[in-house]
């Protein structure tokens, strides 16, 4: 890729779509197109290939349509699944049958088995049942994986899928109702701190442990396998380290200074118990994270407060 490289990111105003886009137009790339900027639908075959008729665009880094946390994905199973599904369709046939020199598809860590070996590989996919919370989800993110492998077997497309862990930072999503666990409390820890509130009240057990990827040590990564990678074998990307749900959420309390109490309340799912991603191939091509999780944490929710006083 160069500065006049034209450049499609499809996503839905998420923290990945956003942080490429401010990366590469804080760094003077002057074609960047972004899906929820433009008059573009990726669930509409018309509309992805209009789209791709007139730009032209030479690399495509392709995510998730629909995404959330384990609430989102039991209230919007059919969306997710649905959405998704027809976006990476559409979005993969286009940049091969319009010669896109190199498509990125953005997959989860939630398309592995519920119970696996720690730290999962990428040989794990398809190894055991899926976690049931966001089984139609996983089902479309593993559909992505496979359709970018068959087309560059079938057709000589360079399509890489990558399985990040979960990317978190400023733009990330705090809609109680959709986000992700580290948007979720930042948001529930901020509101108990403005309302004096004595306690913050964190779904499941707290058990469960998760790893988290700040998201601009993902757009470096991003980056880094745009250019030097261009396998048919998967590949996870993340941080290397996990923690619990309830080590992230004294980790936030400590971070925001909330000085109240933390409950879980063990009526809510916990989803898998486990998921932390085995990034050896990663690491051994080049690349390694930077921002340690306290510091991405700090970053988030001093963004966070920026956009709550407006």
């Amino acid at each position: 890729m160069n500065k006049s490289s034209k450049i499609l990111i499809v996503g839905h105003a998420d923290v990945i779509e956003k942080s490429l886009t401010q990366y590469f137009r804080g760094n003077g790339f002057s074609n960047i197109f972004s899906s929820s900027e433009i008059a573009l639908n990726p669930t509409i075959q018309n509309s992805v290939y209009e789209f791709f008729q007139k730009q032209r665009p030479e690399y495509v880094f392709l995510g998730s349509t629909r995404s959330g946390g384990i609430e989102a994905n039991q209230q919007y199973s059919a969306e997710f699944l649905y959405h998704n599904s027809e976006s990476q369709n559409n979005v993969i046939h286009a940049a091969y049958k319009f010669e896109a020199k190199k498509l990125l598809y953005f997959a989860a860590s939630c398309v592995y088995p519920k119970e696996t070996p720690q730290p999962i590989k990428e040989e794990y996919l398809l190894s055991g049942p899926l976690e049931a919370t966001s089984q139609p989800y996983s089902v479309a993110k593993i559909s992505g994986i496979h359709l970018c492998q068959a087309y560059r077997k079938q057709y000589g497309f360079n399509a890489v899928a990558v399985v990040p862990a979960t990317i978190y930072g400023p733009d990330s999503d705090t809609d109680l109702g959709k986000a992700h666990v580290m948007g979720a409390l930042i948001a529930k820890f901020h509101n108990a701190l403005l309302r004096n509130e004595k306690e913050v009240v964190v779904w499941g057990s707290g058990q469960a442990r998760r790893e988290f990827l700040f998201a601009e040590d993902f757009v470096q990564a991003c980056l880094f396998l745009m250019e030097h990678y261009a396998e048919a074998q998967m590949l996870n990307v993340g941080y290397g380290a996990d923690v619990s749900i309830a080590e992230l959420a004294e980790m936030i309390k400590k971070v925001m200074g909330f000085k109240g109490g933390i409950t879980f309340d063990r009526t809510k799912p916990d989803g898998a118990m486990a998921k932390l991603l085995d990034s050896s191939r990663i690491t051994r091509l080049g690349w390694k994270p930077k921002v340690k999780l306290e510091e991405g944490i700090g970053k988030t929710y001093e963004w966070y407060k920026k956009i709550s006083q407006k």
